[in-house]
């Protein structure tokens, strides 16, 4: 399963008998036959079984590895790459290997470089580490093969992967880190981790941090149950990792045969990899390796393992903890800026919409932890040519429940005398027409701060920066931006949970806020933002794949197919209008006001996302 730069990989923990190869053999075959991954990845001295212990020395465990090494190469229909396990013959010596193949040959034999003997391991006693081998090649039944520290390329489908074996993982220096600064985007770890308490929490985020620090996807996969339990037990604790997340894992203590597959975006990494600078400038320290090339055929249709993630912003575990911490962020932003400038005021424009509804409540609890009068809040509510009952009775239920300061300040009046300065007929409902009133909406809260001596508090979110939805020099503009940094699909998971911890008192209102169709209502009551740029649960996928998978047109029409339940001309639609949108829109963003970054990607021009105005991508 290969298509878009999207890969599907495989744990396998196979049913096994210690000592038996022709037995674990068979069972291997069958697994590797039936996996639905282009790679396919069994645990570390899998062919034998890892707690073989002195019977590694007999002669007849040897010929019968090597007898199932070819059974495998022969019986193999996985189109894919195929990792075993397996002990090996080398210079005299046993190597406790990663054999590499692909159907019927193999690409490379990678040997375990960090031999571990203490504690319950004594692997010194019957292996030899790949730091003391001297050739660079390995027979195997009559063949010659490449031996060592292997990078496998595949350049045409962005597949570059290298080898971990069990304790290669926990050195200082493992080969994992040599190999990403050589191109390396994908680790296999073979591995035969014993379970004891506390060593699962232990091991997952070693996996994580490998990933993280490499900036590409760690397959990790684990002997299980059938091992020998004279000692030590082990459980097959199988973790697939991406960029420091976790994607799958399994640790069931299951006697049979165990598979887990998950979905490895190999783009997603390069564009990581693009953007990450430290690893630029990292130095390879004695690492000699050699590589080796495959290709693979793409699939014509590609299933996920899981269901796409359709809002990839909104938090999908522990998500009180991470409203909390967002809510910090946005708060102790606006406490940092009000302590600094010394006012003791703001002003917010309350439309009764999504985004002023959660800058409010930021700034309210903003004056709680600086221990400020609420009065020193001027929520003004504007009511104009569109506005409607339910968005205006929504604001001033929520402002007077807050004990601020409340203002109405009708625009029609000073719209119309705008239109008849400007000589522009108010009956023409255009572009003119709606921005004039942002732009006298802004005016009047710029003039009501310095009135009382205070700072405007800016509501436009993440996807209206995006999309261009603001008007340059109206509701663009501002002297803090608080929330710049929050997508729409985010903004919604933050008012609900406040509404369910801080604002209880008014959560019949929040909760109204948030059925209520976005609208700018400038047009008019039966205006709605979505008929016009599009759903915005779409747009921030969009945005979200844009920035942190840095996709093309072609991924983003992919995937918003399967995601959505698209066609293709409306996926087309969406994506070119978003394209549109994005870098036309640009100049806008270049004249943002400060605003707090909350998420790993934001469109800050100083900071996050620096790009000319006059670029054309359309």
């Amino acid at each position: 399963m290969l298509k878009n730069g999207f890969i599907k990989v495989a744990c396998v923990t196979p049913n096994l008998e210690v000592g038996n190869p022709k037995f674990n053999i068979k069972e291997i075959i069958s697994l590797a036959n039936e996996a639905k991954s282009s790679i396919t990845v069994f645990p570390e001295l899998c062919i034998s079984g890892y707690t073989c212990g002195d019977f590694f020395y007999q002669d007849s465990l040897i010929k019968d590895v090597y007898g199932a090494i070819e059974h495998f190469r022969m019986a193999n229909e996985n189109k894919g790459i195929v990792v075993l396990g397996s002990p090996l013959v080398c210079e005299g010596s046993l190597i406790n290997a990663a054999i590499v193949f692909k159907h019927h040959q193999i690409l490379g034999v990678v040997p375990k470089r960090t031999i571990p003997n203490n504690h319950e391991f004594y692997e010194k006693r019957w292996f030899k580490s790949a730091r003391n081998i001297t050739t660079n090649r390995i027979y195997i039944n009559g063949f010659m093969y490449p031996l060592g520290q292997i990078l496998f390329h595949d350049y045409a489908n962005h597949i570059h992967f290298g080898i971990e074996i069990c304790e290669d993982m926990w050195s200082s220096i493992t080969p994992a880190n040599s190999l990403a600064l050589c191109g390396a985007n994908m680790t296999i770890n073979l591995s035969a981790s014993n379970e004891v308490l506390y060593k699962s929490e232990i091991r997952r985020n070693t996996v994580l941090e490998n990933s993280r620090r490499n900036t590409g996807a760690y397959i990790y996969v684990s002997a299980g149950v059938n091992e020998s339990t004279s000692d030590t037990v082990y459980s097959g604790h199988n973790i697939i990792a991406c960029c420091g997340g976790l994607v799958k894992e399994t640790e069931n203590f299951s006697p049979n045969s165990e598979i887990i597959y998950a979905d490895i975006d190999l783009e997603m990494i390069e564009f990581q990899r693009r953007n990450q600078t430290d690893m630029h400038d990292d130095i390879i320290v004695d690492f000699k390796y050699q590589e080796v090339e495959f290709s693979l055929l793409e699939s014509e249709e590609y299933h996920f393992e899981d269901q796409i993630d359709t809002t990839p912003f909104v938090p999908k575990k522990e998500e009180l903890a991470c409203f909390n911490k967002i809510a910090s962020l946005q708060e102790y932003a606006l406490y940092k800026r009000l302590k600094h400038t010394g006012v003791k005021s703001v002003v917010i424009g309350v439309s009764g919409g999504l985004d002023s509804t959660l800058a409010l409540l930021v700034s309210v609890e903003a004056f709680k932890h600086l221990n400020l009068d609420l009065k020193g809040i001027i929520a003004v509510t504007m009511p104009g040519m569109g506005t409607s009952t339910r968005t205006k009775t929504n604001a001033v239920k929520m402002m007077e429940s807050l004990g601020l300061t409340v203002l109405e300040k009708p625009i029609e009046k000073a719209v119309l005398q705008h239109f008849a300065d400007i000589e522009h007929d108010p009956n023409i409902k255009d572009v003119t027409y709606e921005n004039a009133q942002a732009r006298i909406r802004t005016l009047i809260l710029m003039d009501l701060a310095n009135k009382y001596n205070g700072i405007v508090i800016g509501t436009g979110d993440m996807s209206e920066l995006a999309l261009g939805w603001c008007t340059y020099n109206g509701d663009q503009m501002s002297m803090y931006g608080i929330n710049a940094g929050i997508p729409k699909t985010l903004v919604k998971f933050m008012i609900k949970y406040y509404a369910l911890t801080k604002f209880k008192n008014i959560a019949a209102t929040l909760n109204d806020i948030i059925e209520t169709p976005i609208s700018p209502e400038l047009l008019g009551e039966d205006q709605k933002t979505e008929d016009s740029i599009g759903k915005y649960e779409i747009n921030d996928y969009i945005l979200c794949r844009y920035l942190n998978c840095g996709d093309n047109e072609e991924r983003m029409i992919f995937l918003l197919k399967i995601a959505f339940n698209l066609s293709e001309e409306e996926a087309s639609k969406y994506v070119k209008n978003f394209i549109f949108r994005f870098f036309t829109q640009q100049f806008k963003r270049q004249a943002t006001p400060d605003g707090p970054k909350i998420l790993n990607v934001s469109l800050a021009p100083r900071g996050d996302y620096r790009m000319p105005s006059d670029i054309k991508r359309w």
